[in-house]
């Protein structure tokens, strides 16, 4: 067994134009005050990370990582949700995704998804560059809008989506194994990989490939009443990254798991700050530890009612409290009888 690192932050939901949230030496001084040992980094907010000179230069990544031990933190993943969701897009979603590529880009799907696939490139590099193991991301969806199964899906129209999404990942999987990084995808509901039999369905068609990975957020789960704890007992091998991000599911006699359109306070499922929501976290901790994670426990605020500074100080404590520092020895030691294994043979009356 080993013990889980952390706590750190995902710091995409808190980067902004005002200080200290706008450069990389004052979020992470911040960070740290907050409690935090570790920061998780969105590639694509360039006020905080170059992911260009990133890809292109080790020294830009150990200034980067130097400027985070200044203020007692690690560089723990990069993100890249943004650039892989746009690696794949049902066009039925080409306005609403188009905002996160670049604008030479923009209103060209083609260019985009390439622009895309380059970005997810370049932040493998540059976790190499910068001595990472693990990388999150997203898919991105070609399915997702024929989740539900009306109008009748017409045949082989889900497996053409997911040997399209194979073929697309499959290369940019390849250059992970070259940069000796993990591509972890967030199993995320609006992403084809959304629960454990899409992810089956993918790795199958990429066959398997050692570098296709799991970010494990359990808020995703209880929103789809997916049994979160088995489900670490079935993937444990390929969790690789740990988002401990809360929610909760109150069905009411008006509305259930879709939500009735309704905003996120209104909804019966909804995101919370650790501690706040339904999500047991003894139990995903006691899980991790017992299969070996040793990776980051990484606070991703996404709370409809708490502010996000007090769910970040909040965050940082309620990890700390969680970590399970492993034993070195069986609390039944005291009373071995310390036997070989000629006492083993006549204890069994073999002589």
């Amino acid at each position: 067994m080993r013990t889980i690192r952390g706590p750190a932050l995902f710091l995409a939901q808190f980067a902004g134009d005002a200080a200290p949230f706008n450069s990389w030496k004052a979020i992470t001084t911040w960070a740290a005050g907050c409690g935090y040992a570790g920061v998780q980094v969105p590639s694509w907010d360039g006020r905080l990370f170059d992911l260009e000179k990133a890809a292109a230069s080790k020294d830009y990544c150990d200034e980067v990582k130097g400027i985070a031990a200044e203020a007692g933190l690690a560089v723990t993943e990069l993100s890249t949700h943004l650039q892989g969701q746009l690696v794949a897009v049902h066009p039925a979603y080409d306005a609403a995704f188009d905002g996160f590529a670049a604008p030479a880009v923009r209103g060209n799907p083609k260019a985009r998804a390439e622009w895309a696939v380059d970005q997810v490139r370049k932040a493998l590099t540059a976790s190499r560059n910068l001595g990472l193991s693990a990388h999150a991301t997203f898919s991105g969806a070609l399915a997702w809008p024929y989740l539900y199964p009306w109008p009748q899906r017409p045949p082989g129209l889900v497996e053409e989506a997911f040997d399209e999404l194979a073929r697309r990942w499959r290369p940019i999987l390849d250059h992970a194994e070259e940069m000796g990084v993990d591509v972890c995808y967030e199993i995320h509901p609006g992403e084809d990989l959304h629960d454990g039999v899409t992810f089956e369905m993918f790795l199958e068609r990429v066959q398997g490939h050692a570098r296709a990975n799991m970010l494990y957020d359990p808020s995703h789960y209880v929103l789809q009443h997916l049994d979160y704890l088995e489900h670490i007992d079935i993937y444990h091998e390929r969790i690789r990254m740990f988002h401990v991000k809360d929610a909760e599911l109150n069905p009411t006699g008006r509305q259930g798991v879709y939500g009735g359109f309704q905003p996120w306070v209104n909804r019966a499922g909804r995101f919370r700050s650790p501690g706040d929501g339904q999500v047991d976290f003894g139990g995903i901790f006691s899980k991790l530890t017992q299969y070996g994670y040793d990776g980051w426990a990484v606070v991703e605020w996404e709370c409809c009612l708490k502010h996000p500074e007090d769910g970040a100080r909040e965050g940082a404590a309620f990890v700390r409290r969680h970590i399970i520092r492993v034993t070195e020895k069986a609390f039944d030691d005291f009373a071995g009888a310390g036997t070989d294994r000629a006492a083993n043979r006549r204890m069994l009356g073999l002589g």
